[in-house]
């Protein structure tokens, strides 16, 4: 019996690679296609689901992992691969947090999506062992450090130097260090133009 797949993506070219990885292989289905991940999440709760492939960032304001972890509370048999474009630092690891299966980035293909799909459903977990590079003015991110990371996406949700300090329990001179610090690295003019870099080359996305 082949595997009933749920997907959800905002992006349709995505849904559409998706799809026809599935229809090209005799082990799945396509049980159904959302382009919102509140709208999967409540068909899988209603109907089930093998294996959900779930987009991270959604233009419907649901994060993707978010909806993944509600899936896997009330769901636990279904398998969740989160996918996304976004080098965003944190997603790896905030996957392995909320019980997602595998994770899949779009841009970066160590493997084809339907040899991580078909290693899924054959229980393991399937994990890239890096986020990607990704360059920042002068800078590429791997020389951030992890306070520097924690900093900049607070600076990308437009908080101030004391509500950062504050969020972040350092100080607000620490705070003007680590950002001094990477305006250097980057060789950017002000916070703005970092933030701004930062966000747009989804480096960091603040919740």
């Amino acid at each position: 019996m082949a595997y009933r797949v749920v997907i959800a993506d905002d992006f349709l070219m995505s849904r559409q690679v998706f799809e026809g990885a599935i229809a090209e292989s005799e082990e799945f289905i396509l049980a159904g296609s959302f382009a919102s991940a509140s709208e999967a999440a409540d068909y899988v709760l209603k109907f089930g689901a093998d294996l959900v492939i779930m987009d991270i960032v959604m233009t419907e304001g649901a994060s993707g992992l978010t909806v993944a972890k509600t899936i896997k509370e009330n769901c636990p048999s279904a398998k969740v691969l989160m996918v996304t474009s976004m080098p965003e630092v944190s997603y790896i690891n905030r996957a392995k947090q909320i019980g997602a299966d595998s994770f899949w980035y779009k841009e970066v293909q160590e493997e084809p999506i339907l040899a991580v799909m078909k290693r899924t459903m054959a229980g393991e977990s399937v994990y890239p062992d890096s986020t990607p590079v990704v360059s920042l003015g002068n800078a590429v991110s791997t020389e951030f450090t992890e306070r520097e990371t924690e900093v900049l996406r607070e600076l990308t949700d437009g908080r101030s130097n004391k509500e950062i300090a504050d969020k972040l329990g350092i100080s607000e001179r620490t705070v003007k260090m680590h950002i001094t610090n990477m305006i250097e690295k980057t060789g950017f003019r002000s916070r703005l133009e970092l933030a701004v870099k930062a966000r747009t080359g989804g480096l960091v996305i603040p919740d």
